[in-house]
């Protein structure tokens, strides 16, 4: 037989099992793709749909967030988000509490601290818009990052633009609630000691960033739920989403 004419008989006999196993590698690439993206077999989970259950999971987490600060007693009665006295002022604190003004100066952190709860409330169109402008890579990131990778992701997105919105309503609430007056009262207190000398010190500033501090706090807790704790999947999405 002639060598042309064997490569054509060799041709027809194993082309169909190649073809095969064309088709068996193809499938088994799919296979990987989808077990890397956390997708199992006929009844796995579409990449739309695990997107939009992230989305859903942020938006809940940044609601209860913002209703477990944004409420009367939501920093003061949180000793994990309490804004307490600078540590700049703590010698002032003992100082002015071993002559009497204790009581003034729990007024001054209560007052520190409900400015912060009448602030909170403004996190959250902010927040709506970072989940919303979220994009795909993002949310694979999230998806695949560690207990609070969420939260990383507001932080790097919304902490700027917060601290512009807290920074007005924090003078405004201060001065509403008598926080400045409080500060200098008990600043010029304490300076008519013996021996003391008090630094000028920015306190919109810090109770803003302690604002911060807390929110960012109570939203990585409210991450860490909805990733652990089935309870905490309140809805049937989230429940079909980080059950995989």
């Amino acid at each position: 037989m002639m060598i042309p004419q064997l490569i054509v008989i060799l041709f027809f006999v194993f082309a169909p099992h190649m073809a095969y196993a064309q088709l068996d590698f193809l499938d088994g690439l799919k296979e990987k793709g989808m077990e890397q993206l956390g997708i199992s077999g006929s009844d796995g989970l579409s990449n739309e749909k695990i997107i939009s259950g992230l989305k859903e999971a942020l938006e809940i987490g940044t609601e209860k967030t913002v209703e477990l600060t944004g409420n009367t007693d939501g920093y003061l009665k949180n000793e994990a988000i309490k804004i307490l006295l600078p540590e700049k002022l703590q010698k002032m604190d003992k100082a002015l509490r071993m002559v009497g003004f204790g009581p003034q100066i729990d007024e001054f952190v209560v007052s520190m601290n409900r400015s912060a709860e009448q602030a909170a409330p403004l996190a959250k169109p902010i927040f709506k818009d970072a989940v919303t402008e979220m994009s795909f890579e993002d949310g694979e990131k999230i998806l695949n990052g560690g207990d609070t990778a969420a939260t990383d992701y507001f932080r790097e997105k919304t902490k700027g633009k917060l601290a512009e919105a807290f920074k007005p309503k924090v003078t405004a609430a201060m001065d509403q609630v008598g926080v400045a007056a409080q500060y200098k009262s008990l600043v010029g207190e304490y300076s008519s000691l013996p021996f003391v000398n008090v630094d000028q010190f920015d306190l919109d500033n810090y109770v803003v960033g302690k604002s911060l501090d807390g929110l960012f706090h109570t939203l990585a807790q409210e991450e860490q739920k909805i990733r652990a704790d089935p309870a905490a999947r309140v809805t049937d999405l989230l429940k079909e989403v980080f059950a995989k």
